[in-house]
């Protein structure tokens, strides 16, 4: 069993001296996303160093622009998303991700990538103290804002636009950390690792939920088909992008099977990891402690 949270007092959390708008009004709402970052062109895309945006290999410095064009187009949508993802669950794995932390009114949150306030939300109705969302999308953290003044949140939750790998907050500033569906996009998801572990006080526990490697081979080949076949075609259907919905199916298939992200979490300075697979492994919790 591994030990949960125990023993620390409340620390508000602190940003750095960069600005935090009380509001984030979103832009006119996005064209469908085609693929290619704002303004780009064939002959401008140099990938060197290269990662990979889906199963293409693109430029560090292309990523994250074009990964907000994915998020500007989905945001309004981003609960249909997740249940087409997900076949619905994603909300039951949510409530096992705050099980694993076990929020109380001392321990304040950091949410990292968490734009609609899910988690932040949930934690604050289970108890738990000042909640800080960060993510990288403006959209994304408006309508966030929007659902959490409809459900009487907004007073506990502080709102930033942040960037995963670079985040806006003081070191050792937050008891506990989150990442729900965000990591699977980052750039360098090492360096996301790191600024996680670094905003966390000693005896802080990071919980990642993340969609993962399938552990029942059966299963693999439906869920391969829904995401490849049947959910571009809804996401083209529902919301005018399936370009936008094959990257995140693709994006799933990118990101480190269980044991590896495991390891990874381990490297980035991590104590007692460790990880459980939720619903046959279509997703999967991840957590470690800063000791």
């Amino acid at each position: 069993m591994v030990a949960e949270l125990a023993g620390l007092g409340y620390r508000s959390p602190m940003a750095r001296s960069k600005p935090r708008p009380d509001v984030v009004r979103p832009p006119a709402k996005p064209a469908p996303f085609d693929g290619a970052p704002p303004g780009a062109t064939r002959a401008a895309r140099t990938p060197d160093p290269t990662t990979h945006f889906g199963f293409r290999a693109v430029g560090e410095s292309e990523k994250a622009p074009l990964v907000r064009r994915v998020f500007d187009s989905v945001a309004e949508r981003y609960d249909l998303m997740n249940d087409l993802m997900s076949l619905g669950v994603h909300r039951l794995w949510k409530r096992a991700l705050l099980d694993r932390l076990r929020p109380r009114a001392s321990a304040s949150l950091l949410d990292i990538g968490g734009g609609t306030g899910d988690v932040a939300m949930l934690w604050r109705e289970g108890g738990g103290g000042a909640a800080t969302v960060v993510d990288a999308n403006p959209n994304m953290i408006a309508v966030g804002q929007k659902r959490a003044a409809e459900r009487g949140q907004n007073a506990g939750i502080a709102w930033m636009v942040g960037d995963a790998e670079n985040l806006p907050c003081a070191d050792r500033s937050f008891d506990a950390a989150t990442s729900a569906f965000c990591l699977r996009n980052v750039t360098r998801l090492e360096a996301a690792l790191a600024e996680a572990r670094r905003t966390l006080d000693f005896g802080g526990k990071f919980v990642v939920l993340e969609f993962s490697k399938m552990s029942l081979p059966g299963l693999s080949r439906l869920y391969d088909a829904w995401s490849f076949k049947v959910l571009p075609a809804l996401g083209d259907k529902i919301a005018g992008d399936r370009a936008a919905y094959r990257y995140l199916a693709e994006s799933i298939r990118r990101f480190p099977p269980q044991a590896e992200f495991a390891r990874l979490l381990a490297e980035a300075g991590f104590e007692r990891v460790g990880f459980h697979n939720l619903s046959g492994g279509i997703a999967a919790l991840h957590w470690g402690w800063r000791l």
